[in-house]
């Protein structure tokens, strides 16, 4: 069973799933580190480093869906394929951006707190939408 989740087609929607929370864990770990280590050492400003990391995060986790996670593809232009995951991913980046402004300026919260609430939403919206746009 656990060489299933690992290896093998990935047709199943739960194993999709259970690998997409990998990739999307390591793209998060590439995330989150540069958001802090951009924000923190750096000194730039707090949602420039967000969309910045975002979009690190979002090419780590193109590169691992197509490799490991969705078998099927809906698109046969990769180009294409490319262009419809990162349209969505920018749909995730303004949705990222105002949930971390608003925990952290309206709520109060910590932007890294912010973010962890944030990459949760994000990572639903996300799956959904690859999946049933890109991966059927």
């Amino acid at each position: 069973m656990i060489a299933h989740l690992i290896k093998g087609s990935t047709n199943n929607i739960l194993i999709q799933l259970f690998r997409y929370t990998f990739v999307g864990g390591t793209a998060f770990v590439f995330d989150f580190g540069a958001l802090y280590i951009l924000t923190e050492y750096l000194d730039v400003y707090y949602l420039i480093s967000a969309a910045t990391a975002f979009l690190l995060g979002l090419t780590i986790n193109y590169f691992l869906s197509i490799i490991w996670v969705f078998e099927k593809r809906s698109i046969k232009s990769k180009y294409m394929e490319f262009f419809i995951f990162t349209v969505i991913g920018i749909v995730g980046l303004l949705l990222n951006e105002i949930i971390i402004w608003f925990f952290t300026e309206i709520v109060n919260t910590h932007y890294l707190n912010s973010k962890i609430i944030s990459t949760f939403l994000i990572y639903l919206w996300n799956f959904y939408a690859r999946k049933f746009m890109l991966f059927r």
